[in-house]
């Protein structure tokens, strides 16, 4: 571009002055426009120079990136294998430590062997000498687990000749069990009464039946038939006998009850029990107590109607034997009264010569007179101690129970009495 300039300005002088100029001043436009197109290629060049430049910038700012990442990851790999070499290390020195203490032992355990090889004749010998010990040591050991199978199946064998032995000692049990059994039936054809103990399984059994639970008092009401057991067991719980007395024991002119009702009592830690009373089922008097299962009570209440009987007196019998303490009660009080009231005026001479007031109270005491004097005779004659006899009527407990305050004979003793019988025996099981 420079020497194109110079040419057009080193033309010769020789030209007309005019011709000159033009000539000069197209040289001068052409040099301009020379000039002007070498600046524009100067300035595309350095353009180009510096896209190449820019593009150069950022290939190396990725690179100085890849290097730095390359340096961190170079960097940590670094660091990893120092704490490598660390661990290596601080494991060598460890090593080198049990070593130099092993060593240190070895060295001493070598000081030990060395002076008992010393006080050897021949290392040899003796290596020979302990491997002839070890073998007769194992034919030994050997000959020893012999002799123990040899006890192990002596023993096997004698337990079981044992085992026949018992089962020849049990066999001639059940024959014993069976003969006893035939003999208890012919003591029972010929009206010998037995003494019968239940085993333990049949306690338990029984517990189980009657839904036995510690903590609670667990009262049993037994006799004969029709003398209103379910009855007394609703007055004692506050209710009376209707449908709409829920969880009222069945009551009826018959005898309702064929197994033993379980009634929790609603407001003591109590559960009556309602027998089924005896002569519904063919089991004897004597008898009774076992079958109903009397023995895993805590106490029992013995209920008769119209008379005590052989039944009342096998219960009293043997509640004395099991130590169950037991209560005799006459139900239906306010029946007999009115009965013997009514009698009384049959038998009166002169109609209307007592009022009524007069002659309850006289049919009240001759009732009560005549029902204690009857249990007494009765168990006078069975030989056992004098006992109170509470007399009841149902309907007056029952409102007793329900915190009335009606015309009372025994119901509020019974019902204090049996309180106080079983808080004792809650006491006597918890001290604390």
């Amino acid at each position: 571009m420079g020497h194109g300039v110079s040419e057009l300005l080193e033309e010769p002088a020789t030209a007309n002055p005019s011709i000159k100029a033009i000539e000069a001043k197209n040289r001068a436009e052409a040099a301009r426009a020379l000039a002007e197109k070498d600046a524009q290629a100067a300035r595309e060049e350095v353009e180009r120079i510096q896209r190449e430049a820019e593009a150069e910038r950022q290939r190396a700012e990725a690179l100085q990136e890849e290097a730095n990442r390359a340096a961190d990851k170079a960097h940590e790999e670094k660091r990893k294998m120092m704490a490598e070499i660390a661990e290596a290390q601080r494991r060598v020195e460890q090593v080198t430590a049990e070593a130099e203490v092993a060593a240190s032992v070895a060295h001493e355990d070598a000081a030990r062997f060395a002076q008992q090889a010393a006080e050897e004749r021949e290392r040899a010998r003796q290596v020979e000498e302990q491997a002839r010990l070890a073998e007769a040591t194992a034919r030994a050991e050997a000959a020893k687990a012999q002799k123990a199978a040899e006890e192990e199946c002596r023993k096997a064998d004698a337990v079981r000749v044992e085992a026949e032995r018992t089962a020849k000692v049990a066999e001639e049990e059940t024959r014993r069990a069976i003969a006893t059994k035939e003999e208890v039936e012919r003591q029972w054809k010929n009206g010998i009464q037995p003494v019968v103990t239940p085993t333990m399984e049949q306690l338990e059994e029984t517990k189980r039946n009657i839904q036995y639970k510690e903590g609670m008092f667990h009262f049993a009401i037994a006799g004969v038939a029709g003398s209103g057991k379910s009855s007394l067991i609703n007055a004692l719980r506050g209710l009376r006998n209707r449908q709409s007395d829920r969880g009222a024991a069945a009551t009826g002119v018959t005898e309702t009850t064929l197994i033993v009702g379980r009634y929790p009592d609603p407001k003591h830690p109590f559960v009556w029990y309602d027998i089924p009373g005896a002569g519904t089922q063919k089991i004897p008097d004597w008898q009774y107590f076992n079958e109903q299962g009397l023995y895993v009570f805590d106490a029992i209440l013995v209920l008769f109607d119209n008379r005590f009987t052989n039944t009342d007196i096998a219960i009293l019998t043997n509640a004395r034997r099991f130590n169950i303490p037991t209560y005799i009660v006459r139900s239906k009080a306010d029946q007999h009264i009115w009965n013997l009231m009514k009698e009384m005026e049959n038998d009166s001479d002169e109609e209307g010569d007592q009022d009524p007031g007069h002659r309850n109270t006289e049919a009240r005491e001759k009732f009560i007179e005549a029902t204690r004097e009857n249990v007494q005779a009765n168990l006078e004659n069975a030989n056992l101690p004098d006992q109170r006899v509470y007399i009841v009527s149902n309907d007056t407990m029952s409102n007793v129970v329900r915190g009335k305050n009606p015309e009372v004979i025994d119901e509020v003793e019974l019902l204090t009495d049996l309180l106080i019988q079983a808080h004792a025996r809650r006491k006597a099981d918890d001290p604390q």
